[in-house]
């Protein structure tokens, strides 16, 4: 059992969390990005550098991740991925991603999608909050006491 972090766009606030996590539930973690990262000193926490390039980190943690693996990550296709795998998906903003409402948001996402390329929508979401880091770690403790049970 471990936790994979898309790291490239994982808010720090996020990230430190997870660290705080880590070194209290002695579950692994690791960030994966395609520039070096900054970690704190601990047998649990890791990082893995990829090269370059469209979803190569995204690539990659699909190749590692395992069954009852746990994947941070804002990207939806990324968590179609590790769904499919059996694993799990968090959104930093604190929405699992699971086998029962993947296909609905990757259906939402595509719609979306093609709303802001026809120029009918435009923006991004909104600015990360407390609500959205509370709500994470709400979820994140839900995950991490089922995988310790």
């Amino acid at each position: 059992m471990q936790i994979w972090v898309d790291a490239d766009a994982c808010p720090t606030e996020i990230k430190e969390l997870l660290f705080r996590a880590a070194k209290r539930t002695k579950v692994k973690i690791t960030l994966v990005a395609n520039q070096p990262l900054r970690i704190p000193r601990s047998e649990f926490i890791n990082s893995l550098l990829v090269s370059a390039g469209l979803n190569v980190a995204d690539q990659r943690i699909v190749e590692l991740t395992q069954p009852g693996d746990l994947v941070i990550t804002a990207d939806i296709p990324l968590a179609a991925d590790v769904v499919a795998k059996g694993g799990q998906a968090l959104n930093p903003r604190g929405a699992l991603y699971t086998d029962e409402n993947i296909g609905e948001r990757l259906a939402v996402r595509d719609l979306m999608d093609d709303l802001r390329g026809e120029g009918q929508m435009t923006g991004g979401p909104a600015n990360f909050s407390a609500k959205d880091r509370q709500a994470f770690a709400n979820q994140l403790d839900r995950w991490l006491t089922a995988a310790k049970g």
